[in-house]
């Protein structure tokens, strides 16, 4: 079986002064997971308190060689974190996402365009809806100009004539109105869900997407339990041990 882990470090300098620390400790840790895998194979059960001390004493210098490699791995990466540290500090005053005066300086020219392009698009679709309107009432005038106009009745029949030309003309104008009014905006259109009947929404998803909700559930359950919660309506609580 692999001994444990130095606890002075006398005997790795014996063992490999001149190897690096990392590859000592990486060394020990393929020694002790090839006698982990030794231990494990052909379906081994302990039998005796001997060989569970023999376990728990692999087992725990496996945690401590791995706590080592992850001290070694933090300072030998430390060098790196304050020079990423020093470039995001010189950096973070004028880019930062949401903190940086790019952002900041932004947030405030696009409130000022905010309203002024909302209060342009308000004056479009004010006039779209104002030509639209007269186009729908220029058709139903010129139907009706037809329907009054007698066939031999040639003057009242050019009139009807000269008013559908108008209505179609308005109609161009509406459509042109409309595309004005819903093109090169300088807005964008998103949506928000805002939540008012909470058994109506439960009802809705529970049916279109209960996998998502029972995972949903289950997640809220975890929290419980871990919160100290020992019986939750619709769910069995059971008890899980595992060596430590």
């Amino acid at each position: 079986m692999a001994q444990a882990l130095s606890t002075t470090g006398n005997e790795r300098i014996a063992m490999g002064a001149n190897q690096p620390p990392e590859q000592i400790i990486f060394g020990e840790i393929e020694a002790y997971y090839d006698e982990a895998k030794n231990w494990a194979s052909d379906g081994f059960e302990i039998e005796s308190q001997e060989q569970a001390d023999q376990i728990d004493m692999l087992d725990k210098a496996l945690l401590k060689a791995s706590q080592e490699a992850e001290a070694l791995r933090v300072e030998e990466k430390r060098p790196l974190d304050e020079q990423i540290s020093a470039i995001q500090a010189k950096f973070n005053p004028y880019i930062q996402k949401g903190k940086g005066k790019v952002d900041l300086g932004r947030s405030v020219l696009k409130a000022l365009l905010g309203a002024w392009r909302i209060e342009q698009q308000r004056i479009k679709d004010a006039e779209a809806r104002k030509i639209r309107e007269e186009a729908e009432a220029a058709e139903r005038a010129a139907q009706e100009a037809f329907r009054q106009s007698g066939v031999a009745d040639l003057e009242q029949r050019e009139e009807a004539e000269r008013m559908a030309e108008r209505a179609a003309e308005l109609a161009k104008q509406s459509k042109q109105a409309d595309k004005a009014a819903t093109t090169k905006t300088g807005l964008r259109t998103s949506y928000r869900a805002e939540l008012t009947d909470l058994n109506a929404a439960v009802q809705h998803y529970w049916k279109t997407d209960r996998a998502e909700f029972e995972a949903l559930v289950q997640t809220l359950a975890a929290k419980s339990v871990r919160s100290g919660a020992r019986e939750i309506p619709g769910f069995e609580i059971k008890t899980i041990k595992e060596a430590i």
